[in-house]
């Protein structure tokens, strides 16, 4: 609820600091006083346009700032706070402030963090509703119409939200396959030429790379092999440097005894004999490592061609030839076996249907038997309210197919006859501001005030009524009291004496200064309040005996 108000430099307000508490209070004042100018400044605080008007003359900005003990840590509140980057400790009550300067800016703040006023404007919807002639919140707005009725009859819309999520997921999910098997039936004839080329090759992976090292050494081996042929007839052939040693060997072992350098002659020889037969060893087995068969050459050049040219055509590398190959058969076969794959996703988008439209008829059921009983609810507050010409219905209508959603399938509106053979139209239509409020007063109370904002703000809620009507009216607002904060502006004194609490506006002036300001009453200034609303400028004896009669009743 709203639990502070405070106002600086608004039209004829200089400074003005209220406290409110749960009840009724009630806002009485003479024509003139400046009422309007209080719900003004309760309005810019709630988001309203910040006109620079408003701005007391000679000040340079207005400031307003009301505060509600609406203690934030979750629900709808909390959330909207999130979506826009705002965080409140949790235990710390909501401040919403608002600032225009008298050359027209404007700034918001929401417990001192930057904001914007349609911020406020949706925190404000949440917080407060303000009934008067050119209100179009609340009860006027057909778009928060379903969601009252949801809360007067207490539905569970809970089941036909998860029964939209799950038809609109199905139905995501048919498209999604649909699209995919389009796509694929326009490439069939290609997918199944590439899937078979693909399996006729059969790459692996790492192939490629195998391969051409393979090739590069055979290729290596082709190139020397002439060479080493030669290198091994010039060390171990018929005549070469080998058998050559060995024959100077065999005559130095005869004559070596004939002088000792021929000893060390042979020991040399047998040297290099040794170290020669170690590097015809080399050459051999590097032979051996070089040795290739042009036949395979020939078939790994040709695989290595195969492989590189269908990446190129694919525009992939080789090594990812095998990931292809299984996405296009992958796709193939949703070609060849995507009709099933489609009925089966088509019996479930069916069946989440079926379930949708079951949960969204029983909670038409559930709005239609709330609809009658709110209408005779409504129907019986209208007469003691001097309504009794007027008639109200709820109307449940389904919405067309495209128009379904979360909150179900029926368009929901409130309608009002204001006179015997009127046709009956949107409430918001109703010409007299008075008549509306009374309006809204009977569906407030019928309502019991499911779902709706816990300060209730009601502006001349008795313009053009009196005696029993009025009374009436007080009695209705206090009940509606019993469970949330309403505030009246009022000068009916039987709706007064109801009041809980009791504020006077009166305007003042020095001569030069004309100011607005709001008191809080006792009992005896607020009998002297009451008295001088029955009678008038001069208050009469007799007057005073009447606001006590009312006080007490």
């Amino acid at each position: 609820m709203l639990t502070a108000l405070s106002i600086r430099d608004v039209v004829l307000i200089e400074a003005l600091d209220l406290d409110f508490r749960a009840g009724l209070g009630v806002l009485t004042g003479e024509t003139g006083a400046g009422k309007s100018i209080l719900l003004d400044a309760l309005g810019l605080a709630l988001g309203a346009r910040g006109d620079s008007g408003l701005v007391r003359h000679g000040a340079a900005q207005a400031v307003v700032t009301a505060s509600f003990d609406v203690f934030v840590t979750d629900g709808p509140i909390a959330a909207l706070l999130a979506d826009n980057g705002l965080t409140i400790e949790p235990g710390e009550p909501l401040m919403i402030r608002r600032l225009v300067k008298a050359d027209g800016g404007s700034r918001a703040f929401v417990n001192d963090q930057p904001a914007s006023a349609g911020l406020l404007r949706e925190l404000g919807a949440m917080l407060v509703e303000i009934h008067g002639q050119h209100d179009d919140r609340g009860l006027l707005n057909p778009r928060g119409h379903r969601a009252l009725l949801d809360a007067f009859a207490r539905a569970d819309t809970g089941a036909v939200a998860a029964a939209w999520r799950e038809w609109r997921d199905a139905g995501a999910r048919l498209e999604d396959a649909r699209a995919a098997q389009e796509v694929a039936e326009r490439d069939r004839e290609w997918l199944a030429h590439a899937v078979a080329e693909l399996t006729a090759l059969a790459p692996e992976a790492g192939e490629e790379e195998r391969l051409a090292a393979r090739r590069a050494t055979m290729q290596r081996g082709e190139r020397v092999a002439s060479d080493l042929t030669a290198v091994a007839d010039l060390l171990d052939g018929s005549d070469g440097a080998l058998s050559r040693l060995r024959q100077a060997a065999r005559i130095l072992e005869r004559a070596g005894e004939a002088h000792p350098a021929l000893v060390e002659a042979l020991a040399a020889i047998d040297r290099a004999i040794v170290e020669g037969a170690s590097a015809q060893d080399q050459v051999d087995s590097a032979a051996d490592a070089l040795a290739f068969d042009p036949a395979v050459l020939e078939a790994d050049e040709a695989r290595l061609f195969e492989l590189r040219g269908l990446a190129r055509k694919h525009r992939v590398q080789p090594d990812d030839l095998t990931t292809l190959a299984e996405e296009l058969a992958r796709r193939l076969a949703l070609v060849e076996g995507g009709e099933a794959g489609l009925a089966d996703l088509m019996r479930a988008a069916d069946a989440a249907e079926a379930r949708y439209v079951a949960a969204a008829q029983a909670l038409s059921a559930t709005r239609s038997d709330a609809a009658g009983r709110l209408d005779a609810g409504v129907a019986g507050e209208l007469a003691p309210l001097k309504l009794d010409a007027a008639r109200f219905r709820t109307t449940v209508a389904p919405l067309p197919r495209e128009q379904w959603g979360a909150d179900g399938s029926d368009r929901v509106e409130f309608e009002v006859s204001t006179n015997p053979g009127a046709p009956f139209a949107p409430l918001m239509k109703i010409a007299s501001g008075g008549e509306l409020s009374r309006f809204i007063l009977a569906m407030k109370v019928a309502l019991a005030e499911e779902g709706g904002a816990r300060t209730l703000v009601f502006d001349e809620i008795d313009r053009g009524v009196g005696g029993a009507v009025a009374s009436a009216i007080g009695e209705r607002l206090a009940r509606l009291a019993t469970r949330n904060q309403v505030l009246v502006v009022t000068h009916s004194p039987q709706v007064a004496a109801r009041g809980a609490r009791h504020y006077r506006i009166a305007k003042s002036s020095d001569g030069t200064v004309t100011r607005t300001g709001v008191t809080p009453l006792d009992a005896d200034q607020r009998r002297e309040e009451i008295a001088r609303m029955l009678s008038g400028a001069e208050v009469t004896p007799e007057a005073r005996a009447q606001a006590e009669r009312l006080l007490a009743a």
